[in-house]
């Protein structure tokens, strides 16, 4: 199997708006190449600015999904020419009483070409095999919906 590594990098600096508080501000290293801005979300003193790690989870979730979907719609004989998703979040009060993202909506448009396309039985067919064999859905305790 593989290894997934990032590093996160904060250091103490005034909150920008209430000097007695800390900032939220770091930043995640991907592939020691790629930075991304983050903070917490704005409701936490966070960054509006910046990606929340709320937002992060929900677009792996979503970019997990439409890898996953990619992969086998491609072994179905079908071509994908685009791709489109808007996803949304729920931060909720868990069955245990936690916070957490409780609810993820996936909302995928997905765009065919070629001779092959699907009706919409075979879509809901492989949204839902997608949905069973991504990794990061694999992971994740929230409820996934695909409209």
């Amino acid at each position: 199997m593989s290894k997934h590594a990032a590093s996160v990098h904060w250091s103490r600096i005034a909150h920008p708006l209430e000097s007695e508080t800390y900032s939220r501000n770091h930043q995640v290293s991907l592939n020691g190449e790629q930075n991304v801005n983050v903070s917490a979300s704005k409701e936490y003193k966070g960054d509006p600015r910046c990606a929340d790690p709320e937002q992060l989870l929900v677009t792996a979730l979503a970019s997990c999904h439409m890898l996953t979907f990619l992969a086998i719609a491609d072994l179905q004989g079908y071509r994908v020419e685009q791709y489109d998703d808007s996803p949304v979040g729920h931060l909720e009060k868990l069955d245990d009483g936690l916070l957490g993202i409780g609810r993820v909506e996936l909302s995928p448009k997905v765009v065919f070409g070629g001779t092959k396309t699907p009706d919409s039985n075979a879509l809901a067919r492989l949204h839902a095999a997608a949905h069973k064999n991504c990794f990061i859905r694999n992971s994740l305790k929230a409820k996934v919906s695909i409209s």
